[in-house]
């Protein structure tokens, strides 16, 4: 299957900056592929979509301000830090701008020396492992010298970092948003239980491969990066018992999607608690074994999230849908509008 199949013209001008004032305000093309339709509304009618019985499943990851800008103690020069994962206590492995200063041994000061890194060995791809020296709790620390790690396409300065936050945020340690969730609100959230849709949480911290292109002309040459997940019992159960007497697993998000399809696929097919890493890779062909519908926001050209979407339904289906929004003006990408995706057995 070529990578060239799922490339789309979008305009720039419809790649979203800022968000919007009102996070539920965005607009939202329903895409129901078992009845071969599309239609327009905005997200506050997501509730006509659900019905009692069904679950919703979030992703609560919350969002590192995993930028830092430091400078090397023994030059002074400036050097930028983007934190990817934590390898132990006070050890993490990053990015670093530029590279080539940055050598075993480097020492970088942040926040006049709140907090000094110091470079322990170099990773293949380029990157460094620091171990962290700080007084108090490390994520406090990084709350007070830190910048949201906002995605290459977005230009503007984001004044409010919690915009870049669910509001149901929760475990640290992702470097970007699970964006599909950007769209509720608390009072949303409470509309969707008082219908009768109960909510469950799962966990998978999203990195940065989120945003690497696929450099490879056949998609089953790709090798998806690793994202740490974790699915509580009380999640499981509420699957199950979703499963169990027919309602709908609607997934908010191509994260959560991962996770509960990661899960299942390594219990043949059981939703049960578990914690692990998952470098599952979705594209068409895949069987889903969990989620019924998916709640999302527009993808990149070529991107390993359009395949994804588009293995719930089919690839014209969604280029189609996609066409549709570019033709109305909808915003894409992280702060953009929303898409909810009707699986082939969404009934």
């Amino acid at each position: 299957m070529k990578v060239e199949d799922f490339d789309f013209h979008l305009p720039e001008e419809l790649i979203a900056q800022t968000p919007l004032a009102d996070r539920t305000s965005s607009k939202l093309l329903v895409a129901d592929y078992p009845n071969n339709e599309l239609h327009h509304t905005t997200f506050q009618h997501i509730l006509d979509e659900l019905r009692a019985g069904d679950c919703l499943i979030l992703n609560d990851t919350k969002v590192m301000p995993a930028r830092l800008m430091g400078v090397k103690e023994e030059t002074g020069a400036s050097v930028e830090v983007l934190l990817l994962t934590q390898l132990a206590d006070d050890e993490w492995e990053t990015l670093v701008k530029p590279a080539k200063r940055v050598k075993i041994g480097t020492v970088i000061s942040f926040g006049d020396g709140l907090l000094t890194a110091t470079c322990t060995a170099i990773k293949d791809h380029g990157g460094r492992v620091f171990k962290m020296n700080y007084d108090g709790v490390f994520f406090e620390v990084l709350d007070q010298l830190g910048e949201m790690p906002l995605p290459p396409y977005i230009h503007e300065k984001l004044e409010d970092r919690d915009r870049y936050q669910t509001v149901y945020a929760k475990e640290q340690g992702s470097a970007a948003a699970p964006t599909a969730g950007l769209h509720f609100t608390s009072e949303l959230l409470e509309a969707v239980e008082k219908k009768g849709v109960k909510i469950g949480y799962v966990t998978l911290h999203v990195g940065l491969g989120t945003f690497r292109p696929v450099s490879v002309d056949t998609i089953e040459s790709h090798e998806m990066h690793a994202e740490f997940y974790r699915m509580p019992q009380v999640t499981a159960d509420l699957i199950n018992e979703t499963k169990a007497t027919g309602g709908r697993v609607v997934a908010v998000g191509t994260t959560s999607t991962r996770t509960l399809e990661s899960v299942a696929k390594k219990f043949d097919g059981e939703v049960k608690e578990d914690s692990d890493w998952t470098s599952i890779f979705i594209y068409p062909g895949f069987e889903f074994k969990v989620i019924d519908a998916m709640i999302t926001n527009f993808h990149l050209p070529k991107s390993t999230l359009v395949m994804l979407v588009s293995a719930l339904t089919s690839r014209d289906f969604i280029l189609n849908a996609y066409q549709e929004a570019i033709d109305q003006r909808y915003r894409f990408f992280s702060f953009g509008d929303a898409m909810l995706i009707k699986g082939k057995d969404f009934k």
